[in-house]
C-alpha cells in the first residue's frame, strides 16, 4: 500500500510539472532533469508522512471520514516538509508552485482510489448475494447496521433501501442508499423490489412497537432480524444482528419495580437459593447480584448446571460486568437431605432463601411420582422447618399455575408445597410466602428450546392439541417479580404473577417457523400427538379470580388464605410419607390425598 502511494506522489510531481508549464508549451528555466535530479526527497518525505500517519496499515473498504482526514493531512505534511525544505536550501530553477499543484493532485488520486477500491468491493460482494432486504429504521442506528451488513462476509444479504415513519425521509439517500417509502409503504416496496428480509434497527424501540414490526414483517413472510447495539472499547457503537426470539413476540419489556424494597431485604444479606443451577433458580441469582448481598449461597443438586453457573459468575467478574463485593459459595447437596440443608444454615446464616429447587417436567413426573413427593413436597417441608430452626428472616417459594385445579402429580406436589407454606405461616420466626406463576419462555425442558430445534432439523413441529393454551412470561420478567413479591411478604401469602394474555401454542408454532424465514406446513409441518397424561388444555393462575387483591406492583396479586391448619398439613404429608414407604406410585391416589379438603 505504500509503494501504491509512492507510485501516485511520482507521478503527481510528473504532472504537476506539465501543468505548472501548460503540458510542455511554455519554456521556463525548470526542466525534466531537475525535476527528476531532486525527486527522491519529495518520495522520502511522503513516505515518512505516510508511515508516519499509518496510512499503510488502513483497509481501503473501510475508508471513512477519519481516514480522509488523515489522507489530507499525511499529503500535507510530506508535501509541506519537502517545499520548507527546498526554500531553505534554495534549489536552482525548482519552481516553487510544483510540490503545491502535486499535493492537490496526490490527494485527489490517493482519495480517489481508495473510495474506487470500496465501491468496487461494496458492489462486487453485493451483487454474490442471494437475499434482498431493507432496513426499518433510517436513522444513526439503520446507517451503522447497513454499514455492518454491507461490509461483512457474515451476511448472504443485499440491502436496497431503508424504510422509515417519517416521511420527510422518502427518496433521500443515506450513505448512497435511498429511504424508499414509509411503514405505510412497506407492501408496495416488498412487492416491487422482491423483498425477503428485513433488519429492524431503530434504538429504544419499546416491546409493543416491536411487537407490531415483527408481526408486520410476518405477514409479509419476510425473514425478520433485528440489529442490536454495543459499545465497543468505550469509542463507538458496533451493530450485531440477531434472529427474532419469542422473548421479542411475548416479552413486555422493562419492569417497574421497587428497587429500594428489594434492596432493603437484600442488600448487605446473605441469600440462599436453591435449584440455584435451572432456568429460574440461575436468573434468580443474577437478578439478586445487582442488589450487592453480603454473600449468596448456591445450592443445587446438579453439579454440571452449578459448574457453570460458577463459571459465568466468575468470568463476568474478570470482565468487569459484575460486582465482587458478595461472597459467592456455590454447594451441591440435595433439599431431600435436610440434614445436608441444616447444615449449610447452620454454618452461613442465610437472612431469606429462595426455594426453586423442585421436579417440574409434568410428563416425566407422571412416570415417577413418588420421586416428585420426595423432592417438591418433602424436600420443601425440610428447607421450610430448617429455616425456622435457623431464624431465617423470610422463605420464598416458587410455585406454578399447575397448583390450580390439577390434573397431574406434579401440580399436586406444587400444591402441597403452598399448603405446607400456608400450614407454617404462624411460626413466629420466618415470613413465608410461594410466587405462582406459568410457563417460563426458554427455560431448561421448555416448548420454545423443543420447536427450535425441530425447525433446525427440519421438522415436523409437534404440538399436543390444536385448542391447548398456555401462560408465558421471560426468565427475566419472572425472576424480577419474584424478588418484587418477596419484598411484600408478611407471611403465608401465595403471591400470582399477571401472566398477560394466553397464548395458543399452535399459534406460537407458527411465529417460530414464519420467524426462521420457513411456511408452516409447507416448508416445515405441524403435527398434533394428542395431549400426554396429566396435561390440561388450559393452565388457570387463580382458583377464583374475585378472591385475590392487589398489591403495590399491578403485575402482582395476593390469593385469598387457605383457611387450612398444621395438623391437616401434617395429615397430608403423613399420608404422602406412607404411599413413598409403601412404594404405592398411584398417580390418582397422589392427587387425592393432596387436593381433597
Amino acid at each position: 500500500m505504500a509503494i501504491v502511494d509512492i507510485t501516485i506522489v511520482i507521478f503527481s510531481y510528473w504532472f504537476a510539472y506539465f501543468v505548472r508549464t501548460d503540458f510542455g508549451k511554455e519554456v521556463i528555466p525548470f526542466e525534466h532533469q531537475t525535476l527528476w535530479k531532486y525527486m527522491y526527497w519529495p518520495i522520502i518525505t511522503n513516505l515518512a508522512s505516510i508511515l508516519l500517519f499509518q496510512l499503510n496499515k488502513s483497509l481501503w473498504m473501510f475508508i471513512s471520514v477519519d481516514e480522509a482526514l488523515r489522507v489530507a493531512v499525511a499529503v500535507f505534511v510530506g508535501n509541506f516538509a519537502w517545499w520548507l525544505g527546498m526554500l531553505l536550501v534554495k534549489i536552482p530553477w525548482y519552481v516553487r508552485s510544483v510540490p503545491v499543484i502535486a499535493g492537490m493532485i496526490q490527494l485527489l488520486l490517493m482519495l480517489g482510489l481508495r473510495l474506487m477500491y470500496r465501491v468496487v468491493r461494496r458492489d462486487s460482494a453485493q451483487r454474490h448475494r442471494s437475499h434482498r432486504a431493507v432496513i426499518l429504521g433510517a436513522g444513526s442506528a439503520g446507517v451503522t447496521a447497513m454499514r455492518e451488513i454491507t461490509y461483512s462476509d457474515l451476511y448472504d444479504t443485499r440491502i436496497i433501501g431503508f424504510i422509515d415513519k417519517n416521511k420527510q425521509k422518502v427518496k433521500k439517500r443515506l450513505s448512497g442508499v435511498v429511504v424508499l417509502g414509509t411503514d405505510d409503504d412497506m407492501p408496495r416496496i416488498v412487492k416491487q423490489y422482491n423483498i425477503d428480509t428485513a433488519y429492524i434497527a431503530i434504538k429504544n424501540i419499546t416491546q409493543q412497537d416491536l411487537r407490531e414490526m415483527i408481526e408486520r414483517c410476518r405477514q409479509m413472510n419476510l425473514r425478520t432480524k433485528i440489529v442490536s447495539f454495543e459499545l465497543q472499547n468505550n469509542v463507538g457503537e458496533r451493530a450485531s444482528v440477531r434472529n427474532v426470539n419469542i422473548n421479542d413476540l411475548l416479552g413486555r419489556g422493562e419492569l417497574y419495580l421497587n428497587n429500594e424494597e428489594i434492596g432493603g431485604y437484600l442488600t448487605g444479606k446473605t441469600i440462599m437459593v436453591t435449584g440455584a443451577g435451572g432456568s429460574i433458580g440461575s436468573e434468580l441469582v443474577r437478578q439478586i447480584m445487582q442488589f450487592t448481598p453480603k454473600r449468596l449461597v448456591l445450592l443445587d443438586i446438579y453439579e454440571n448446571n452449578m459448574y457453570d453457573l460458577q463459571q459465568e459468575i466468575n468470568i463476568e467478574r474478570r470482565h468487569g460486568h459484575d460486582q465482587n463485593v458478595t461472597d459467592v459459595v456455590c454447594l451441591i447437596g440435595s433439599v431431600r437431605d435436610k440434614k445436608r440443608v441444616d447444615e449449610i444454615m447452620k454454618k452461613y446464616h442465610p437472612n431469606v432463601v429462595f426455594h426453586a429447587a423442585a421436579h417440574k417436567h409434568v410428563p416425566l413426573v407422571e412416570s415417577s411420582p413418588l420421586e416428585a413427593i420426595k423432592n417438591n413436597v418433602l424436600g420443601t417441608k425440610n428447607v421450610v422447618e430448617c429455616c425456622i430452626t435457623n431464624y431465617v428472616d423470610k422463605f420464598v417459594m416458587i410455585s406454578t399455575d399447575k397448583a390450580v385445579r390439577t390434573t397431574n402429580v406434579m401440580g399436586a406436589t406444587k400444591r402441597m408445597c403452598e399448603l405446607i407454606v400456608e400450614g407454617y405461616k404462624n411460626n413466629g420466626v420466618t415470613k413465608l410466602c410461594a410466587v405462582r406463576f406459568g410457563n417460563v419462555l426458554g427455560s431448561n425442558g421448555s416448548v420454545i428450546p423443543l420447536f427450535e430445534k425441530q425447525i433446525e432439523t427440519g421438522g415436523p413441529v409437534t404440538v399436543t392439541d390444536p385448542n391447548i393454551i398456555r401462560y408465558f412470561m421471560t426468565i427475566p420478567e419472572a425472576a424480577q417479580l419474584v424478588l418484587q413479591a418477596g419484598s411484600y411478604a408478611k407471611t403465608g401469602e401465595i403471591f400470582i404473577l399477571d401472566m398477560g394474555k394466553p397464548v395458543k401454542i399452535v399459534d406460537l408454532a407458527r411465529n417460530l417457523i414464519q420467524l426462521s424465514g420457513l411456511i408452516p406446513d409447507e416448508d416445515i409441518k405441524i403435527e398434533f400427538t394428542g395431549l400426554r397424561p396429566g396435561e390440561k388444555l388450559y393452565e388457570e393462575l387463580l382458583v377464583d379470580p374475585k378472591n385475590s387483591t392487589k398489591t403495590a406492583n399491578n403485575l402482582i396479586f395476593v390469593a385469598e388464605p387457605e383457611d387450612i391448619t398444621m395438623n391437616e398439613v401434617n395429615t397430608k404429608i403423613n399420608a404422602l410419607q406412607q404411599l413413598v414407604s409403601d412404594n404405592n406410585a398411584d398417580n390418582q391416589k397422589i392427587i387425592e390425598v393432596i387436593t381433597k379438603k
